[in-house]
């Protein structure tokens, strides 16, 4: 019992930062370990170096614990990605992260952001309504599993 409440105790925060290329790999696996269709490194890479690409990352200390990337165009921006690394799921880390890069977008000139989620992913809609986003629209076997995504929005 004591060894556990000492490590609940020692438990540092993530810190949260601005993801960087040398992230990639490390996000593209846990993008893999999140996703029925994982990223591949090359791909998070050339989203990583896209100057129109907002990513930040959560980081115990070498380990990704979770990342948020976003693109910005015209004063708009997408959501592309959120994932949370297993074992930190359920700690209140996606809010965070999720209100950190919102904040950015806004700075960046972004009015209305929007994304896609599966209609059937709870936590992360519960998520999404929570920060402030709404029902848009509903895109018919989106994702490769057959599954529905609602598109969400949310001005800033």
């Amino acid at each position: 019992m004591i060894g556990v409440i000492s490590r609940l105790l020692g438990r540092t925060a993530p810190a949260l930062s601005e993801a960087r290329p040398a992230d990639a790999a490390a996000i593209a696996a846990l993008h893999k370990a999140s996703f029925q269709r994982g990223w591949g490194e090359e791909e998070v890479y050339s989203l990583l170096i896209d100057k129109n690409v907002i990513a930040h990352r959560a980081v115990t200390g070498r380990v990704m614990a979770g990342f948020i990337l976003s693109r910005l165009a015209a004063g708009e921006a997408e959501i592309l990605s959120i994932a949370i690394a297993p074992k930190q799921r359920g700690r209140g880390l996606s809010r965070p992260l999720l209100d950190l890069n919102l904040r950015r977008l806004a700075g960046l000139g972004a009015r209305t952001v929007f994304l896609e989620v599966d209609e059937n992913n709870a936590p992360a809609r519960a998520l999404y309504r929570r920060a402030g986003f709404a029902d848009v629209g509903r895109r018919k076997s989106y994702y490769q599993s057959g599954a529905n995504a609602l598109v969400l929005r949310r001005d800033l």
